[in-house]
């Protein structure tokens, strides 16, 4: 009689449930998060199997191939702007955020909006009265069912059934697999819940947005590997004291990650920004010394930002540096390149620096607009409030070239500035703006008034 052939042995191995390290032996403390008596035998087979013979699967021509489905628009054009359009039928959405930024708040009025109505919130976290207050209080209940439930077997069955256009799940982390040991919120627990929704939507067709929590770094909790599992992740950025928000792609299988949505929140809920590239501009800015204007990158979206300086002298022996919204280390930079190359004394001088409206600068070219901002301030110097600077510094004291240069100049077109001062590389004004090159940073200083 013929002996079936073996696959070789499979060693056991013990998982974390707190963090999902693995180990191949058990230990009774994890070396990863330092937790006790947290480490658990993965039940994936350690004994001898027979192996079984492989079925040949399905083969499918690429220029025959189905075309791509028609996609849900979420009801929100800066959403749709971040997703590629809209939701991709069966795909999973992964929308992470600070608590109190309003992930919740945007997932239901998705879920109330999604073209073609008939979606599903299940949610974990809130009760029924505690989410009915919130669609009262933002106009967002028609067409969506709810349900309060936290086991994952319950919530796949009823998607199943129920077959809607969308599912919400909020959060993720609150989802409880009985099959899995560790408490609900744990690495082990968030990869099942998610692994397993994934399969639905693939099997079903269904759109599933998922509501993650975040950690003190900003990452989205749970194992990175929930990152690589859905099809899109997004971030929900802002100030909870504010209301501009901002819906950052980090990854997205079917479109861009270099667009981003600019979004408000007031009592109604979320709403698209109005002249979202604008909106960090506070209406005419009087021509005060330490202020300029650029246009900042973020992704591929051109935004228009105010940078504000202020300086004075040193009461002590070691000034003062301080950043709000820009890199301190960059800044350090700056302020030795305005003594060595433009001989705008600024080492005895505390340097504040705040870039308006609570948002972040990242791009480098507005390297020169926080240099003139700095130089203005130190000099009692101004710049008109029609004039926008756009550039990087080196550490020559050179002023670089910078990406979508066109872009950039048309969006401050549009928000009313009729000169930006450039690098010496070719841009296409649009009509009523003119552009003004300079090659160094002591050229960019001189045109203070």
């Amino acid at each position: 009689m013929a002996v079936a052939a073996l696959r070789p042995a499979t060693r056991a191995r013990f998982t974390c449930a707190e963090c999902g390290a693995a180990y191949p032996k058990w230990e009774g403390r994890c070396q990863a998060c330092e937790a006790w008596n947290s480490l658990v035998e993965d039940p994936a087979g350690s004994r001898l199997t027979p192996a079984q013979p492989g079925v040949a699967g399905t083969v499918h021509s690429l220029a025959k191939a189905a075309a791509a489905p028609e996609r849900l628009g979420s009801g929100f054009v800066e959403v749709d702007r971040v997703l590629g359009a809209g939701i991709v039928p069966g795909s999973v959405v992964l929308l992470g955020g600070d608590p109190g930024v309003g992930k919740s708040t945007l997932a239901l009025q998705i879920a109330a909006r999604i073209a073609g109505g008939a979606s599903l919130y299940c949610s974990g976290e809130e009760s029924a009265e505690q989410v009915a207050l919130r669609a009262r209080r933002i106009g967002s209940a028609a067409g969506v069912e709810l349900l309060v439930e936290t086991d994952l077997d319950t919530i796949v069955a009823t998607v199943e059934a129920a077959h809607p256009r969308l599912a919400v799940v909020d959060s993720v982390q609150t989802v409880y697999d009985a099959a899995v040991s560790g408490v609900a919120g744990s690495p082990a627990q968030v990869r099942a819940a998610v692994a397993r929704l994934v399969a639905t939507a693939k099997r079903s067709g269904v759109a599933v947005l998922l509501v993650g929590h975040v950690t003190k770094e900003g990452a989205i909790a749970g194992p990175r590997t929930l990152e690589h599992m859905v099809d899109v992740v997004l971030y929900l950025e802002g100030d909870r004291l504010g209301d501009q928000r901002l819906l950052r792609g980090v990854k997205n299988r079917f479109g861009s990650t270099g667009e981003l949505g600019l979004l408000a929140m007031d009592a109604g809920g979320m709403a698209d920004m109005a002249a979202g590239g604008r909106a960090f501009l506070d209406g005419p800015v009087a021509t005060l010394p330490g202020s300029a204007r650029t246009v900042t990158c973020d992704g591929l979206r051109p935004l228009a930002v105010e940078m504000q300086a202020l300086t004075m002298r040193s009461p002590y022996g070691l000034p003062r540096r301080t950043a709000s919204g820009f890199e301190l280390n960059r800044l350090h930079v700056l302020l030795a390149v305005l003594e060595k190359r433009a001989r705008v004394a600024v080492g005895d001088h505390d340097v504040f620096l705040n870039a308006a409206g609570g948002i972040r600068v990242d791009d480098p070219a507005a390297d020169l607009a926080v240099a003139l901002a700095i130089a203005g301030s130190r000099l009692d110097r101004t710049l008109s409030a029609s004039c926008a600077v756009i550039g990087e510094v080196g550490l020559g004291g050179e002023v670089r070239r910078v990406g979508r240069l066109d872009a950039r100049v048309a969006e401050a077109a549009a928000a009313g500035f009729d000169l930006v001062i450039t690098p010496e590389q070719q841009a296409r004004p649009p009509a009523g703006v003119s552009c003004r090159s300079v090659a160094t940073l002591g050229e960019a200083v001189r045109l203070l008034a």
